[in-house]
């Protein structure tokens, strides 16, 4: 439940209240302003002078960094460190940190379900040269620790130099879950190709790493399918497109930064757009969704798509939908009423057929399969055994998953859907994925959470702010250690680092809205950042 106004006012007293500080890291000793929260910090009381030509080193490392995705990540971690400040200071006679020696100890860079994303990340305060040190099993853990080490350095405007408190540092750190996801929607609004970049950046500034992508709905079909071109026929105008080369730019974006992109196609509803382009695939002229369940015409298209994704979507999930499944049109259409006379089903059994025919084809092409949680409510015996069950529709599903032996993702909609603006981000953190699961085999099968972003109320113009901060709320939760999470008395506290958090993300471009309010509300009054 979010808090009453009353209580919303407190906290928002108490933010205002805290000392306004940098927005970019701890700037006095004593404090971590790190988010998402890492499972183990020390710090001392020493600061140290971030040199302007900080350097990347190797040392140790069996990473060879072919595709460059460290390298490319040190550069930006580095320009997000001195955010276009003009760094001229003098370093005559501080201490000085000359570079970071980055150790990864395996070779591989496949980006794999489960891959391992820990790592350990020390500043010392003593030495002469000073280097940072991180030490990752993968090249993604070393990325995590990139973006934790950039949280510790602000830039001084005394000094004009970029410098970092409380060394030395010693933090060791890995993820809770292995899903952590956002999903964004550019079927109900297109979502041009930088702003969903944008959106993959700010994602891995709280470590989240799945790209939920539910590219198609009823109201458009906006990617080029190569195996059926009629199909983007379905999107809103011949400019609101992705071509196949696009999907692959976003994917291979999104990769090099430790994001994995899940695609969705919603079948059998959600998919009116579809028959745009080949009406075949609506039951008539007149009900046009879902779609036809007794043309095999329908399966073979789906094939087709499958197919296509397995080609640019390399994730070891697919997206298959399942949910708000009407089937008057199915029952009263002729043709498709006689095939069920014919096969002895109801539309009941006929949901079940749809839905188990796209399981196999999806498993044909490699994939494991997401589905709604409807598929589990109405049939979860009859789903095949890898299928993961996608909780939205409310709390209590996920221990009945479990349960039953399969997979989950939380995403209940009364805290983690970010298009409800009434759930503030305090709804957001306190939403426990494992609330009434206590059994520790049955807690490995809820593999994380998604926060989702549907778009029927939002497109580029608003889409960040809708998402950020209460995705973050999110991201922590999904992070870090349970025992380590902030308890419902520590709000006040929590608030202040998310502030400062918030403010870091506008400083970084990113259109985060006011931490006091609810879902992209405007600022209250003139006020710092950290007050919002």
């Amino acid at each position: 439940m979010a808090p009453a106004p009353v209580l919303r006012l407190v906290l928002a007293a108490a933010v205002a209240l805290m000392v306004v500080r940098s927005c970019a890291a701890a700037d006095d000793a004593g404090s971590v302003d790190l988010w998402p929260m890492p499972k183990s910090v020390t710090q001392g009381e020493q600061t140290l002078h971030v040199s302007k030509y900080l350097k990347m080193m190797a040392e140790g490392s069996k990473y060879a960094d072919g595709k460059a995705i460290l390298q490319d990540a040190f550069q930006r971690m580095v320009t997000l460190i001195e955010l276009d400040h003009v760094i001229n200071g003098s370093y005559e006679g501080l201490p000085l940190l000359a570079g970071v020696n980055v150790v990864v100890h395996l070779p591989g860079d496949e980006l794999n379900f489960g891959v391992d994303e820990s790592y350990n990340l020390s500043v010392p305060a003593t030495g002469n040269p000073l280097y940072a040190q991180i030490e990752a099993q993968t090249v993604f853990g070393a990325l995590h620790a990139l973006e934790t080490f950039s949280q510790l350095c602000n830039f001084d405007f005394s000094s004009r130099l970029i410098e970092l408190h409380s060394a030395p540092w010693t933090i060791t750190d890995m993820p809770r879950f292995p899903y952590r996801g956002l999903l964004i929607d550019t079927s109900r609004h297109y979502i041009p190709v930088p702003v969903i970049k944008s959106v993959i950046d700010s994602m891995t500034y709280s470590k989240l790493n799945v790209l939920h992508w539910h590219i198609v709905d009823e109201q458009s079909f906006p990617i080029e399918i190569p195996s059926y071109p009629k199909l983007w026929n379905g999107a809103y105008s011949y400019s609101e497109r992705y071509t196949m080369d696009d999907a692959i730019d976003i994917v291979q974006y999104a990769e090099k930064r430790g994001v994995n992109v899940l695609a969705e196609i919603d079948v059998p509803g959600h998919a009116l757009s579809w028959g745009v382009g080949y009406p075949s695939l609506w039951p008539s002229a007149t009900c046009k969704e879902p779609l036809d369940v007794s043309n095999n015409f329908t399966f073979q298209l789906i094939n087709g798509i499958l197919s296509d994704f397995s080609k640019v979507f390399k994730f070891k999930f697919v997206h298959l939908g399942g949910d708000e499944v009407n089937t008057n049109c199915w029952t009263s259409t002729p043709h498709i009423k006689a095939w069920l006379t014919q096969y002895g089903m109801n539309a009941s059994d006929a949901y079940r057929y749809f839905v188990l025919k796209a399981q196999e084809i999806a498993k044909s092409h490699g994939y494991d399969i997401i589905n709604w949680e409807e598929t589990f409510n109405k049939f979860g015996d009859r789903l095949d055994r890898k299928t993961v069950v996608h909780n939205w529709l409310g709390g209590g599903v996920a221990e009945k998953v479990v349960a039953a032996g399969l997979r989950c993702i939380v995403s209940n909609q009364d805290k983690w859907y970010l298009d409800h603006q009434e759930v503030t981000w305090e709804g957001f953190y306190m939403n426990e994925p494992l609330k009434n699961i206590n059994n520790p085999e049955q807690q490995k099968l809820v593999i994380g959470g998604e926060v989702c972003m549907w778009g029927e109320h939002i497109d580029a113009s608003d889409i960040q702010p809708t998402i950020w901060p209460r995705a973050a709320a999110a991201a922590e939760r999904l992070w870090t250690p349970f025992e380590k999470l902030a308890k419902e008395w520590e709000i006040a506290t929590l608030s202040s680092r998310l502030a400062r958090f918030r403010c870091l993300l506008n400083q970084r471009g990113v259109a985060a809205g006011p931490v006091t309010g609810y879902g992209r509300s405007a600022p209250a009054e003139p006020s710092s950042c950290i007050k919002q």
